[in-house]
């Protein structure tokens, strides 16, 4: 159960710094900056309990890869949604007022972008947190952190910069996208996800 709550926790301190830095904080620099730090921080608080996943993606390559049992797949996405809903809610209440205009994104250029940066999330959570070769080291949540920094600031005027099922359905509960555009997240999400499970167990067999 304490995995769990690490998820959801992180996953929450996550999409509230999205939702409170991007309504009313507009497109400047801050709003990358904020959340490439919080995940970094929150990754490197939850990992040594529940590995740091704070997202339905980065749980499924984690679980292709091997290195999630089965079992913790379901409730990991449970306890991320829980989290950036909780979150949605806080965000609502702290920013009542503040006139939000939902970002509706072309659906091919979003859905190309949300798959190439959560392949790239996805891929260096299981190269820097779970592959054998970098067991024990002090970087990872760095990398993690840094890979939705680039993301965000590359992509986030086409998508919205989710990379994240959780995260998607949270910023569609806050008002800024709306929520006939969350299909693109999930898709999109999962299949960067899966496609990083995937790549990384063919490059590299023995890593079991």
């Amino acid at each position: 159960m304490n995995k769990y709550i690490m998820e959801l926790i992180g996953t929450f301190f996550l999409a509230l710094t999205i939702g409170c830095t991007v309504i009313g904080g507009g497109a400047s620099v801050i709003p990358p900056l904020a959340i490439g730090s919080i995940l970094m921080a929150m990754v490197f608080a939850t990992g040594h309990i529940s590995g740091g996943h704070l997202n339905p993606a980065v749980t499924l390559a984690v679980w292709i890869r091997g290195r999630c049992a089965t079992k913790d797949v379901l409730p990991y996405w449970v306890a991320q949604i829980i989290g950036a809903a909780a979150a949605a809610a806080i965000v609502k209440m702290l920013r009542a007022g503040v006139p939000i205009t939902p970002m509706t994104p072309e659906a091919v250029p979003a859905l190309i972008a949300e798959f190439i940066f959560t392949f790239a999330l996805a891929f260096v959570v299981v190269n820097t947190a779970t592959a054998k070769g970098n067991a024990g080291n002090s970087f990872y949540g760095l990398a993690i952190g840094f890979t939705v920094l680039a993301g965000a600031f590359s992509v986030g005027n086409i998508s919205g910069g989710a990379f994240n099922p959780a995260v998607a359905i949270g910023i569609s509960a806050m008002g800024l996208v709306g929520w006939g555009s969350l299909w693109i997240y999930l898709v999109a999400n999962l299949l960067g996800g899966a496609a990083a499970g995937i790549v990384f167990k063919s490059l590299n067999p023995e890593d079991k």
